[in-house]
């Protein structure tokens, strides 16, 4: 199971003519996801760039093995 959490803020203000306007979101989430039996767990990493989280799930070399081609005809 992975599960990923993490909380979400944004702050706005403005002035406008005689009166100042100021506003605040937030809030916190969590996800959990069942990862694959063929998920190489000990090697997942994460990385955290311009507000987007990539998640890497390698695949054990096992699951590497079992790869299936489907022909595709055009109709």
């Amino acid at each position: 199971m992975l599960t990923v959490s993490g909380e979400k803020r944004q702050e706005s203000t403005r002035q406008e003519d005689d009166h100042h306007i100021s506003e605040r979101r937030y809030g916190s989430f969590k996800r959990s996801f069942r990862l694959p039996a063929s998920v190489e767990e000990s090697k997942i990493s994460a990385a955290l760039a311009d507000g987007v989280l990539t998640v890497t799930l390698p695949k054990s070399a096992a699951a590497k093995a079992k790869v299936k081609k489907i022909a595709v005809k055009k109709s």
